[in-house]
């Protein structure tokens, strides 16, 4: 007979989206679930799920809040040492600290401690799953999903694909971009709980060679999911449109080499134009939103509200390290501010959701993690929503489990992490 856990604290389940309709009413708390081979069997109180597993193991979380485990849309683990360098542009940041840092991932030793210590560090903010991208050497790929399997993790990577505009070390060729990617991809894609995504850096680094190459790697693996960059800052538009002058506009470059999909994942998307908004909407892309990248590097301000409101499929993302933490607490704060900033005061149960369910549906992962229902995975955080001083004193005034929330959201860090479980196992 397979072990059964008990989990009892305040569990939060989403009914619906709270961007559709009333955000008060779109999670229902319980008291407890069961967990049996890693996945959520049963909501429900406390007295009744005891009667129904009494052989289970009880672990008591208390006034803790428990919600699906956080999940990050847009990483890159290679820059988990260089996080909070100084004071950049984008395209002198990547040649200033992530250009030379990325080469050192020729080491595969070098690539494993990194990996391990991303890893580490991400659970340990209450993130069960991210979707990363890696370097150009295959190696940074293995040991990524060899540190991910370790640890049971649902993760996603990529090898970073660039033939151009990128020191010597760090380009690889059209023909080498497909055949690392392939033979990654058929190595891990789908092997336990990893997928493969196909991964051009973005257009600038690329030829229209090698975009065309992974957009017929895509092809024949539509099942993956494709991840890059898209209009993060005005300077990298101008950029584009100079390297790809025939191109109708910034996505045009990828959409003209088969690199434009439902399972697409468009990293920043801030400065689109209609046409592009259009697209990435017919075709049910996702947009990731990265608000402490954006604001780090001085990016722009990305419009959530509005993307919403015309139908797009939004994640939420770290990037890390060019977003300035680990924390996807933080990261909640940070779109919650660029919302006031751009007129849209967001509700702590849609910035919940973004970190959770809507992320988890960005990477068409929805049937599996970012919601607790019975067949889900049992990937899991423990919110302790008095976690200082300062969060303690204002959550004690609170009215409901928003208002309670709401301060860890915005003040909270890693020590309000009071536990993480990964496939129904405590971490």
């Amino acid at each position: 007979m397979s072990a059964i856990t008990l989990l009892t604290g305040q569990i939060l389940a989403f009914d619906h989206s709270p961007f559709a309709g009333d955000p008060l009413g779109a999670a229902r708390l319980h008291e407890a679930l069961l967990i049996e081979n890693g996945r959520i069997i049963a909501l429900g109180t406390a007295r009744d799920l005891r009667a129904q597993a009494p052989q289970a193991r009880v672990t008591d979380m208390g006034k803790h809040l428990i919600t699906a485990g956080f999940v990050d849309a847009h990483v890159h683990y290679p820059q988990t040492a260089i996080i909070a360098s100084w004071g950049k542009r984008l395209i002198e940041w990547l040649n200033t600290y992530t250009f030379p840092e990325e080469m050192r991932f020729a080491d595969p030793a070098y690539a494993a401690e990194i990996a391990t210590r991303y890893l580490d560090l991400m659970l340990a903010h209450g993130t069960t799953t991210c979707a990363s991208y890696a370097t150009i050497h295959p190696a940074s790929v293995t040991a990524f999903f060899e540190a991910a399997q370790a640890r049971g993790l649902r993760a996603v990577a990529g090898k970073t694909c660039m033939d151009r505009n990128a020191p010597d070390g760090l380009r690889d060729t059209a023909q080498s971009a497909y055949d690392d990617s392939k033979s990654l991809l058929n190595c891990w894609h789908g092997v336990d709980r990893l997928s493969y995504a196909i991964t051009p850096r973005f257009s600038p680094t690329s030829t229209p060679d090698q975009l065309a190459a992974l957009g017929a790697l895509w092809s024949e693996y539509p099942e993956c999911l494709m991840q890059t960059h898209l209009s993060e800052q005005v300077d990298e538009v101008a950029w584009v449109k100079s390297l790809y002058p025939a191109a109708r506009d910034y996505l045009d470059t990828y959409e003209s080499h088969g690199l434009l999909g439902a399972r697409g994942l468009y990293g920043h998307a801030i400065h689109l134009e209609t046409r592009e908004r259009d697209r990435l909407r017919e075709v049910g892309a996702a947009l990731i939103h990265c608000p402490t990248s954006n604001t780090f590097i001085g990016s722009g301000l990305f419009n959530l509200a509005a993307r919403m409101a015309e139908g797009q499929r939004i994640g939420l993302a770290t990037d890390t390290g060019g977003g300035s933490s680990f924390s996807m607490l933080r990261t909640m704060a940070a779109a919650y501010e660029i919302g006031q900033l751009t007129g849209t005061a967001l509700h702590p149960a849609q910035l919940l959701w973004l970190a959770t369910a809507g992320s988890a549906e960005a990477l068409h992962m929805g049937a599996q993690i970012g919601n607790i229902a019975p067949g889900m995975e049992a990937d899991l955080v423990a919110l302790n929503l008095a976690s200082t001083p300062a969060i303690a004193q204002r959550s004690a005034r609170a009215a409901d489990i928003w208002e309670a929330l709401f301060p860890t959201i915005m003040m909270g860090d890693d020590r309000a992490i009071a536990g993480v479980w990964v496939a129904g196992k405590a971490i």
